[in-house]
């Protein structure tokens, strides 16, 4: 183990855990990483040895099959498998969503119906929000279900699906105006839909197509993928929670573990930014030395290991938060903010420590500096995270005057 990041007080299972995790990276994914992700090819042994860890289940409760760990557990497995390969966090991050938010505000039919299954990783989840116009303004959705008799239809394109084609199950983010008198908030007219789903490209059920993979600058492996919905139909028992505008609140519940498991992520491949770039500085030399004895390299590795321990401490720090039963959103989404900024800042210094070998394929670096910038955007943009950490801030210290 290395003695950045470092976590204090956790239980001799937690360690276990990650000890477990960290073994399996190590041996099973970083070995073939830059590999698979140069040919973009989804890393199903990966998966599947993932599958026998209990990595899928790693958060649903005993009840229901899984291992009923916390969310400071999940996220520290996450910062180590990201330390591997990124893509692969992000495989079980989406599923883990829907996983919660079923656990948190689904029926009891709809958690005894799939939990069991998704912690065997059997079901396999996705969500699905954003749409091609919409951006960060998720008040903006198009996508609409329409109640007809004991069934919903449902119209509407949705945009960058994490899962798309591999799921089997996607937790899918319409306006339902049924109900809501005129002049209702946005926000309060929106439920999220259970769709369950064939694995796959094309039509995957009748109303409902994945068009195919969308090519990326980096995050490969990984399907990203848009869901079109044509008159798709879906019973009115698969409404998250049984009840119609709701969808917001359960969504941004999802979205505020999901900005901590954002948060793992960049402290993981900030952690092996670094520990490429210690590496290579201890075994390049130019004139006469190693360049790590050139004080210009050690001020960078000094502010690439101080990086990585901060963005962990916050990392952390937000998990506990939420997992205490208190509200996280300042705190998730300072961590989000500070762990993405950090991530891009170490990854470039440690591609700067390469040199010229920083831009060759052949060396681990090149993936890392492609995949970094997926963190600066994803799951709320830094701009968004900063618009809600200093609203909840204003909350936090009005002014009495």
């Amino acid at each position: 183990m290395s003695r950045l990041a470092q976590t204090a007080g956790l239980t001799d299972v937690q360690q276990e855990i990650l000890s477990t995790v960290r073994d399996f990276v190590d041996k099973e994914i970083i070995p073939v990483a830059t590999e698979l992700e140069h040919r973009d090819e989804y890393p199903q042994q990966i998966v599947d040895g993932l599958k026998e860890l209990g990595l899928f289940g790693l958060m649903i409760p005993e009840e229901y099959g899984g291992l009923g760990e916390s969310l400071l557990t999940y996220a520290l497995c996450v910062e180590e498998i990201a330390r591997g390969w990124m893509s692969v966090s992000g495989i079980i991050n989406t599923h883990f969503i829907v996983a919660y938010m079923l656990k948190q505000h689904g029926t009891q039919e709809q958690k005894d119906h799939f939990l069991p299954r998704m912690a065997l990783g059997e079901v396999r989840g996705a969500f699905s929000m954003s749409e091609p116009a919409l951006g960060s303004d998720v008040s903006a959705i198009t996508s609409k279900g329409v109640q007809d008799g004991d069934e919903y239809v449902l119209n509407g394109q949705k945009m960058w699906l994490t899962n798309g084609g591999s799921s089997t199950l996607v937790a899918v983010l319409c306006r339902s105006d049924e109900g809501h008198p005129e002049g209702t908030a946005p926000h309060k007219s929106m439920t999220t839909f259970l769709v369950e789903k064939e694995p796959g490209f094309g039509e995957v059920r009748p109303g409902l197509t994945i068009p195919g993979k969308i090519d990326k600058m980096g995050y490969k492996g990984v399907d990203t993928t848009e869901l079109v919905m044509q008159d798709l139909r879906i019973p009115a028992n698969r409404v998250l929670g049984g009840t119609t505008g709701r969808g917001f609140y359960q969504m941004m519940d999802g979205v505020e573990v999901g900005r901590v498991n954002v948060a793992a992520r960049g402290c993981g491949v900030a952690q092996r930014a670094f520990e490429l770039g210690v590496s290579y500085a201890q075994q390049r030399h130019t004139f006469g030395k190693p360049i790590a004895q050139h004080q210009a390299i050690q001020f960078k590795l000094a502010e690439m290991a101080t990086k990585v321990e901060a963005a962990h401490a916050m990392m952390v720090n937000a998990a506990r938060k939420k997992d205490s039963g208190e509200r996280n959103d300042l705190e998730a989404g300072m961590a989000k903010y500070l762990a993405s900024e950090y991530c891009k800042e170490v990854v470039e210094d440690a591609f700067r420590i390469h040199g010229g070998y920083g831009f060759s394929k052949e060396y681990e670096i090149e993936r890392l500096y492609r995949e970094a910038p997926m963190l600066l955007i994803g799951e709320g943009t830094a701009e968004i995270q900063k618009m809600i950490i200093g609203r909840r801030l204003l909350e936090e210290y009005r002014f009495q005057g």
